[in-house]
């Protein structure tokens, strides 16, 4: 089982970056997937997360309006679109999957780092 975070980086103020996760090693597409992220001396936080369908998505209140979380189940892959990014946003991010069927069965990413600053 592997969750393969990539996309990270270092932006400017204002900028945009995707980050992507890749799946592997099990059924992605009856997981449901979530971004979450822990910032220096923070805990881990959920910022977006997706049904296994995309059917529904939900964000945290921080991020609304400038975050959107995306999957291709064809791929196995899970998005986050990042717009408008403040130095708040400065983090590891991770993805993570949980069994729609089985809520205990979860896998995580080793996480991308995200840094906004100019």
């Amino acid at each position: 089982v592997q969750l393969v975070e990539s996309g990270g980086g270092l932006v400017q103020p204002g900028g945009s970056l995707r980050l992507s996760c890749a799946a592997s090693g099990f059924t992605f597409s009856r997981y449901s997937m979530s971004w979450h992220r822990q910032a220096p001396g923070k805990e881990r936080e959920q910022v977006a997360s997706i049904t296994w369908d995309g059917s529904i998505t939900d964000y945290d209140d921080s991020v609304k309006g400038r975050f959107t979380i995306a999957r291709d189940n064809a791929k196995n892959t899970v998005y986050l679109q990042m717009n408008s990014l403040g130095p708040e946003a400065t983090a590891v991010y991770y993805c993570r999957g949980r069994d729609s069927y089985s809520a205990a069965r979860v896998f995580w990413g080793q996480g991308t780092q995200v840094t906004v600053s100019s």
